[in-house]
């Protein structure tokens, strides 16, 4: 079983998968090989912290799919030196691949198309904080992003709705998301993503102003997050911003996820 999109994962999985989160740790027996493009700076700190929690030993491969070599020929290679790869690697399809090929769990610490152990981990804070995820009101504000499209993928696999503010140019007929261009709706958390490259469209910079026209909702900023580009203004200083905190259950769901994928939780 591998991570690569949240829908290769069931709801019963994920269910599982943050009842773990919460559960004692229990150590495991195996090692990892880990490898992130770019600096990846929360997801790396909270990855090599649920290893030496979960007595996994790690080694890191820099660039691992950066190779010329076929991702079979890879995957045939180290398979037998390894339990479980952890990567980060812009190139979905071939991350994808290289999963395909491998006969470990392979787990998506981010990639171009997706931001699966983000989401799930910004979900279970919420499952956790404000009551079954399915019954929280939750909002998308700015362009599609790799974090924008794993949410998606979780309100498909969860079977709930939630609702994506953002340029019309995004709009698109989708199942469990309802796109919106202006705030006309309040919701009870918010999220934001970085912009990707090249965008600049200033009307989509949140302000205290659309949030008070969504209710006042939880603000959580997907980090890393630029004032004057998705936020026009400091979050910090706003009454319902989730704080840095929030991000400690990046750790708790990283460590649950492997615990599930290497000790047979399916």
């Amino acid at each position: 079983m591998n991570l690569i999109s949240l829908d290769d994962l069931s709801s019963q999985d994920i269910f599982a998968i943050w009842a773990l989160a919460k559960a004692p740790v229990v150590p495991l027996q195996g090692n990892v090989a880990w490898s992130f493009e770019g600096n990846g700076i929360r997801t790396r700190t909270t990855f090599i912290q649920a290893f030496r929690q979960l007595g996994l030993e790690s080694i890191e491969l820099p660039n691992l799919l950066k190779s010329r070599e076929r991702v079979s020929d890879l995957a045939g290679y180290l398979d037998p030196f390894y339990s479980a790869y952890v990567i980060r690697e812009s190139n979905h399809e071939r991350l994808r691949a290289f999963a395909e090929a491998s006969a470990r769990p392979v787990i998506n610490a981010m990639s171009g198309m997706g931001h699966p152990c983000e989401v799930l981990s910004d979900a279970f804070y919420i499952h956790s904080r404000f009551g079954d995820v399915r019954k929280v009101s939750i909002g998308l504000w700015g362009p599609v992003t790799n974090v924008m499209r794993s949410w998606h993928q979780l309100a498909q696999t969860l079977g709930m709705t939630i609702r994506h503010f953002c340029a019309s140019q995004f709009h698109r007929v989708q199942d469990n998301v309802v796109f919106s261009g202006a705030p006309d709706a309040c919701v009870d958390i918010l999220l934001t993503d970085s912009w990707p490259s090249g965008y600049a469209d200033q009307r989509w910079s949140l302000t205290a102003a659309h949030l008070a026209a969504l209710g006042g909702p939880v603000l959580l900023p997907t980090p890393p997050f630029y004032i004057g580009e998705e936020l026009g203004f400091d979050p910090v200083g706003y009454p319902e911003f989730a704080g840095y905190g929030q991000k400690s259950a990046l750790l708790d769901v990283q460590r649950a996820l492997l615990t599930y994928l290497l000790d047979g939780g399916r």
